[in-house]
């Protein structure tokens, strides 16, 4: 619990991500909620396998772009850090996220579309603060990292899969 209490402040763009606790638990069950979220996403999306295979994909390339930013940054160290302090926003945001994807999906509400694109920004936003700070570079460059970080995360999952499912 007083992980769950040292990364929150994150959610609203407070805290140092490098001053947060190291924990090797807290990062597992940080990714197995967000595997969780993003199977539960997904499989309301598409069918049994798909849906599987493609939120382990997102998972791979997840916890990939991060290892692979830090290791040419030579800050690998810092690895639990980071990927917590990402998949806990992430997680945060999805938990608000959830019953908005329901929303936009059974009434196609142009309110319902604003808020998830306010869902999407925060976290792009989140992301990008969390890469500043990590990376010590500037919120320019941490918005390109943090966009590239989706790009690759979520369109190189579906686009894997669907080569792969065809």
């Amino acid at each position: 619990m007083n992980n769950f209490k040292a990364y929150l402040p994150l959610c609203w763009f407070n805290n140092e991500v490098l001053r947060l606790p190291q924990s090797a638990p807290f990062l597992k069950n940080n990714l197995l909620f967000y595997f969780a979220v993003m199977f539960f996403i997904q499989f309301n999306m598409s069918d049994d396998i798909e849906a599987i295979f493609e939120v382990i994909l997102e998972t791979l390339l997840t916890l990939g772009f991060i290892a692979g930013i830090l290791l040419l940054n030579k800050s690998y160290d810092n690895f639990s850090q980071v990927c917590s302090a990402i998949l806990f926003t992430q997680n945060a945001i999805s938990v608000l996220m959830v019953p908005v994807v329901f929303w936009v999906t059974t009434t196609e509400s142009l309110f319902s579309y604003l808020i998830l694109a306010f869902l999407m920004i925060w976290v792009i936003l989140l992301i990008a603060r969390i890469f500043r700070q990590v990376l010590f570079i500037n919120t320019a460059a941490a918005m390109v990292v943090a966009l590239s970080y989706f790009v690759i995360t979520y369109a190189g999952a579906y686009a894997i899969d669907s080569l792969v499912a065809g």
